[in-house]
């Protein structure tokens, strides 16, 4: 986790690139608004449309067609002597992986927000995930062109919702279909797009608004100097700020994490986008602001500075397979990267050699000589690489953390609709797992089937669909069924198993004792294991043993084979023998052990549910709330507007199948709905008894 975010004693080439992220729910702007980022950088001479399928980051086909972006795309484009390197990630659930995977690389991000909507469910999520990675935002509120937008309710909602601290320094000119510029509160001027135009005009501050900007900016001083040490002596003395001594702050808070920098504007009619480039290089940091990342190298820690001259260091995050070869997309921390060279593949001590470096623009790329530390490129050479893994210099090897990868919760079976594509189809989904790791691919020992796993229905589809129109492959996809788990509720104490095994030669001997009781992590269900033995009676590497061998207990329940969660184990005693010890042993015995345990304790079923926000017309929420507890739907809040309600409920994620044609069919079509996961709850004992064994 970043902790200190001063910038380094010397500067760097990295101090004029920019690393970020858009960030925000489905819809509210995303891609638009990096196409408006390209053409007003000059990147890209023709703005594209989503409608439109004309956009440069959503060029795979299925993006178009759905009109939705599925995966992470980079881009790059100069602005001010600038080189800002862009990650337009996904906003819709199913595809929050990729988010995970782009906010680990990145030093900042744009989080977007409707000036209708506010902060919708993936908002939430997004922000958490940026929360984690501890990336510093600025928001932009956009589509203030809409009916009913409305600055100040989208902000009191990033305040209420997200807990942020909005610090506004902007103020529209006008209103819905009249907006047409933004009071620039810092400069205390007017910045105005005329119809058809694509550049501003300054001005001064339309007199009806100027005291509404006066008391803003005043509220701005105030709320600054209240965060701010320096902001807050230079307030007292002079009862004002002045614009330096602002706009040093808001960059300090905005790297602190204390305050987010909020703009306006409507994306799709260009109007706001040039003031939120000229906030990105104001406010968000470069790589060179950003501390020596951690790594480790032989057991220990090491950190490495964002400089050319430190020994390379870059962490994949993103693994495609293209006309032109392999592309491994890295983030370099440290170091130079040059054409040709060759690079440690730290997690399997694999050296390979970098044939190409290239500057990716969507599906376009541009060949380099070399990329440097706070660059982010793509490579064509590394075989073995896949999202998460550390390509380092051979001769200082260093393992970075990789991005986190959350559960499936989702599973299809899948089969070749040929008997011939059956060696084709397992290459492809080798293939989508090696690209994509929120994918799992397992067979099932029972049926022989292959299960493709994921986070949703979308997720598995979109899969589906790469492996028919990419791979040239039919297949046939079985009904998708819910990823459940086992917790334990009680568990049990002084658990003791003995293992002997004796076949000739050296045997096996391992002697354990294990209590096993309900454990969370930050309020979620997890896996925890220590070792409370004494006087050397199970040596250290034993007891590690005796973990490795509960985690692979953990697969199978015993309730309906399910993977377990939510308990912790303790090796309370246990005792070697002087020969036939060893670490296989006791890896087995720990593993019987667990086995038994369960065995043993008081165990339910658990299953994934998620948190549903449905749009409906007041005279369908009759209908919608009957429908949502008939899915065993418990409501948790409701909101009204003129001739809509918003409803939230938490619903078990197998309810919520089929469940946009029924909303459909019920509303006329005029319903909408979005989904988050909400984590995991006890299945009633009247499902679980009717559920198949997994």
């Amino acid at each position: 986790m970043r902790t200190d975010r001063r910038p380094l004693a010397t500067a760097s080439p990295a101090t004029t690139v920019r690393n970020l992220g858009i960030l925000a729910h489905v819809d509210a702007g995303k891609t638009t608004i990096t196409e408006r980022i390209l053409f007003a950088a000059g990147a890209v001479h023709k703005r594209g449309e989503v409608h439109d399928g004309t956009t440069v980051t959503d060029f795979d086909a299925q993006e178009r067609d759905r009109g939705i972006t599925i995966f992470a795309a980079a881009v790059s484009c100069s602005w001010s002597g600038h080189r800002v390197n862009l990650i337009d990630t996904p906003g819709h659930v199913d595809f929050s992986d990729e988010v995970e995977r782009s906010l680990r690389v990145l030093d900042g991000a744009v989080a977007v927000f409707d000036a209708v909507a506010g902060v919708e469910p993936q908002s939430e999520t997004v922000w958490r995930q940026a929360d984690r990675y501890g990336v510093p935002r600025i928001a932009f509120v956009n589509k203030l062109d809409r009916v009913g937008a409305d600055l100040d309710t989208a902000v009191a909602s990033i305040r209420d919702r997200l807990g942020a601290v909005p610090l506004v320094v902007q103020l529209p000119v006008g209103r819905e279909d009249g907006f047409t510029g933004v009071v620039d509160l810092l400069a205390m001027r007017a910045l105005l797009w005329h119809a058809g135009s694509d550049t501003y005009e300054t001005g001064p501050v339309p007199e009806p608004l100027r005291e509404e900007a006066d008391r803003r900016r005043r509220l701005l001083e105030e709320t600054v100097a209240g965060l701010d040490a320096d902001a807050l002596e230079e307030f007292c003395a002079t009862s004002a700020l002045t614009r330096p001594t602002l706009a040093r702050a808001l960059r300090e808070l905005t790297l602190r994490g204390e305050g987010v920098v909020v703009l306006c504007g409507s994306a799709y009619r260009n109007r706001g986008i040039e003031p939120l480039l000229d906030a990105v290089l104001a406010y968000l940091p470069s790589p060179a602001d950003m501390p020596p990342v951690r790594g480790v190298a032989g057991g220990a820690e090491q950190v490495r500075a964002p400089d050319p001259r430190e020994p390379f260091a870059a962490l994949a995050f993103k693994v495609t397979a293209t006309a032109t070869g392999r592309l491994t997309y890295l983030r370099v921390y440290a170091g130079t990267l040059r054409k040709g060279e060759s690079v440690l593949d730290a997690g399997t001590g694999r050296t390979e050699r970098v044939g190409r470096i290239l500057r990716v623009q969507a599906d376009r790329h541009e060949e380099r000589e070399e990329a440097v530390a706070g660059d982010i490129v793509a490579v064509i050479g590394p075989k073995a690489a896949r999202a998460g893994t550390t390509l380092c210099a051979p001769g200082a090897p260093l393992v970075l953390e990789p991005p986190s990868v959350a559960e499936p919760v989702v599973s299809v079976a899948v089969e070749a609709g040929r008997g011939t594509d059956t060696g084709r189809l397992a290459s492809a989904l080798a293939r989508l797992a090696e690209e994509d790791p929120s994918l799992v691919v397992r067979s099932d020992a029972e049926t022989g089937q292959t299960v493709l796993s994921g986070r949703g229905e979308l997720h598995l589809e979109v899969a589906v669909e790469k492996i028919r129109s990419g791979h040239g492959v039919e297949v046939v996809v079985g009904r998708p069924q819910v990823s459940y788990r086992e917790t334990v509720v009680r568990g049990v104490a002084g658990l003791v198993y003995r293992h002997v095994k004796q076949d000739g030669g050296a045997g096996q001997f391992a002697h354990v004792v294990i209590d096993v009781e309900p454990w969370e992590e930050d309020g979620a269900p997890g896996f925890a294991f220590r070792s409370t033995v004494g006087g050397g009676r199970v040596p250290q590497e034993y007891a590690r043993a005796v973990e490795a061998g509960c985690r692979d207990a953990l697969g199978e329940g015993p309730l309906g084979g399910h993977p377990v969660t939510g308990l912790r184990v303790t090796l309370t005693d246990g005792a070697t023998h002087s020969k036939d010890s060893s670490e296989l042993a006791f890896r087995a015995a720990g593993r019987f052990a667990l086995r038994e345990a369960l065995r043993a304790s008081a165990v339910e079923l658990l299953e994934p549910v998620v948190e549903v926000t449905v749009t409906v017309p007041e005279d369908g929420v009759g209908s919608v709330l009957g429908d949502l507890a008939a899915r065993r739907g418990r409501v948790t809040g409701s909101t009204s507007a003129p001739g809509t309600a918003v409803i939230t409920a938490t619903v078990p994620l197998a309810e919520l199948f089929g469940y946009a044609s029924r909303l459909r069919g019920r509303t006329q079509g005029r319903g909408t709905f979005t989904t988050r996961p909400a984590g995991l709850a006890p299945v009633p004992a009247s499902v679980a008894g009717a559920l198949p064994a997994r």
